[in-house]
This record gives C-alpha cells, sequence and structure tokens, in this order.
C-alpha cells in the first residue's frame, strides 16, 4: 500500500492528510464516491476520484458517473468563443455557433445581433436543473431565491445559420473572471453576487457555509453560490484581481469581502481579528476569512461593499454637503443657503 498522504474534498470542506487505505474506507462506506475530489503530493490540481486508477476498483460496480470533461475532449456544456473589452469598465462578448447558448444573470445583457433568441426561464436551464421537469426547473429557481439573486435567468441562443454574438457587462468597476470548470475539477464556490454568465450547462447552485462563525460574520452568509459542470464561467471581481494556489495547510488571511471564488478543497472558517482596540479601532472590521489550502482562490482588491460604503460616507447627509478635511464644506453650505 502507498505511503502518500491523500486530502480529500467532503461537504464543501478540505479533510486530511490521510493514508490512501482511508480514502478507500471512505469509498466503500459511501462516504465518497466517484465525483469527490481527491489531491496528493505530484498532482498538479484536485481530480475526481473515479480518475485516479487506484481507487476506481473500490467504487460500487468498479466505476462511476463519467468525470468532468477535460480541455481538448469533448464537454457536456455548450462550448463557447469569448472576448473580454475593457480595463476598468469590462464587458465580455460571447460567439456562439448555430444552436449554442449562454445563460446569464437578469439584466446582464448589453447588446445582442439579429440572429440571438432571448429566454427567461426558472433555475439556471443546465440539464440537472431540467431532469425532474417543471419540479426540477422551480427547485433550481428556489435556490436562486435562497442564495438572493433573482428567481429568473436568461438564456440566450443562437437560431441563425451563421455565428452570432450577445454581450454582458459587469455591473460595477473591476475584472471579468474566466473560469473553466473542466480544468478545475468541475466545481467552484464563489459570493453569490459574483456569477456574470456562463456556458449552457453549467449549473448554478448553492453551497451552505456549515460553521456558525462562517454564516454569521463571514460576510456572505450561510449560503454561497456553486458552480458545476464542464463549461465556461464569467464571474464579476472588483478593482483588481489576485489569484494564489495554495499548498497543502498553506493558510491565508484576507478581508471577508475580498474572497471572490475559491475551489470547494479550500478550508473556509472565520476568525477574529484579536485584541479589543484592533477590532473596534484598527479599521478592519471584527473579523476576516481563514483560507487553508490545498487549492486556487481568487481575491478581489475593491469589494462592492467597501466601495458602496464609501460612496455613502462622501455623499451629502440629510441636504447638507459633506467635505472631509476642509473649510470649505461649511462655507459653501453658508454660500449657497443650506447653512
Amino acid at each position: 500500500m502507498s505511503s502518500a498522504q491523500w486530502f480529500m474534498a467532503l461537504s464543501g470542506r478540505q479533510v486530511g492528510p490521510m493514508p490512501e487505505q482511508e480514502v478507500i474506507a471512505n469509498i466503500e462506506n459511501g462516504t465518497a464516491d466517484g465525483n469527490t475530489l481527491v489531491f496528493t503530493a505530484g498532482m498538479t490540481n484536485w481530480a475526481p476520484i473515479s480518475t485516479v486508477p487506484q481507487f476506481v476498483p473500490h467504487l460500487k460496480g468498479g466505476a462511476t458517473l463519467p468525470p468532468p470533461s477535460i480541455p481538448g475532449g469533448r464537454r457536456q456544456a455548450h462550448e463557447i468563443d469569448f472576448k473580454i473589452f475593457g480595463e476598468d469598465m469590462q464587458f465580455i462578448e460571447i460567439e456562439l455557433d448555430p444552436g449554442e447558448s449562454a445563460v446569464a444573470e437578469a439584466g446582464a445583457m448589453m447588446y445582442m445581433t439579429d440572429g440571438i433568441a432571448m429566454e427567461t426561464i426558472f433555475g439556471d436551464g443546465s440539464a440537472k436543473s431540467q431532469t425532474g421537469g417543471l419540479m426540477g426547473a422551480l427547485l433550481g429557481a428556489g435556490r436562486r431565491i435562497l442564495t438572493g439573486e433573482s428567481l429568473f435567468m436568461t438564456v440566450f441562443t443562437n437560431n441563425a445559420v451563421g455565428k452570432q454574438r450577445v454581450a454582458f457587462a459587469a455591473p460595477y468597476p473591476g475584472r471579468i473572471l474566466t473560469m473553466d470548470l473542466a480544468g478545475l475539477g468541475g466545481q467552484l464556490i464563489c459570493q453569490k453576487d459574483s456569477f456574470l454568465c456562463a456556458a449552457k450547462g453549467v449549473s448554478i447552485g448553492i453551497a451552505f457555509q456549515k460553521k456558525i462563525g462562517v454564516g454569521l460574520f463571514g460576510g456572505e452568509g450561510f449560503i454561497m453560490e456553486k458552480l458545476e459542470g464542464d463549461g465556461l464561467c464569467f464571474a464579476n471581481a472588483g478593482g483588481m484581481v489576485h489569484a494564489l494556489d495554495l499548498g497543502p495547510g498553506q493558510t491565508l488571511r484576507v478581508d471577508t469581502g475580498c474572497l471572490v471564488a475559491l475551489q470547494p478543497s479550500v478550508n473556509y472558517d472565520i476568525q477574529f481579528v484579536g485584541g479589543v482596540k484592533t477590532a473596534f479601532f484598527g479599521g478592519e472590521g471584527l473579523f476576516f476569512a481563514t483560507l487553508r489550502g490545498p487549492g486556487k482562490v481568487w481575491l478581489q482588491s475593491l469589494p462592492l461593499s467597501r466601495l458602496a460604503d464609501r460612496l455613502y460616507k462622501a455623499a451629502p447627509q440629510t441636504g447638507r454637503r459633506k467635505e472631509e478635511g476642509s473649510v470649505l464644506g461649511g462655507l459653501g453650505n453658508l454660500l449657497d443657503g443650506d447653512g
């Protein structure tokens, strides 16, 4: 038996390190299945158990559902081409072949060419949400209500003979992240308001944060969005984006609002900042997020909540001008009759 130490992603949490025999035990007792992600030294990324040769014989029937497609293979989600325009106020243009579709948040569309048909639907339009017919679609829509998102999503389909284009705009200054689920183990956890659009076939569900601390103080609540499938998806990030690969056991502490997305293998918890003076007068809030690898995380330099807070503080309050650090604030109110 190999002496390699393994990590597993179970119920959205990282478990390990553990010997190979313990992974096998989790498979045989039903805790893990072929779609469960595992990682060990020497691997470049997390992979489903069904793709690891030594674990396949222990799966029920010796196999499981096919793993997510890999680059160069045949995707189950629609294969779309795209181009991102702009620097600080970006939008994405998606090129669709005849019959191809993209799914987006309601209200995200910027423009579309003549051959694109637009349809508003319940849920996310993926095969996963449509399997149960009307009930499956209603459950998909219900999951989106729990995340605070709109009840509806919009599907844009090319019904013309040639290629057609549709564009989606980010709702605030920053960057549009491109993430290929086929190369990320088939799953991604992201902030509930960061998803912009995706190839049809990507499932947009929910990921519960089971720890009380994360739910109450994590800035994103008990629920975050979970993207599943093998297609391309795109997310909003405020300001600049910084992607980090965390090694096994490597820890990173970040402001809770600066977290955009993470792989499900990354352990996400909330930690109190420390002493009373630091907590109340440090200006960084009472809590920060603790991320522990292995796995990849994406951070944003300007969360929308921070931008909104600065705009609110700079705006005139109850009809009076607010000029920070300037005697002209009061003088201006007198001159224009507000004083």
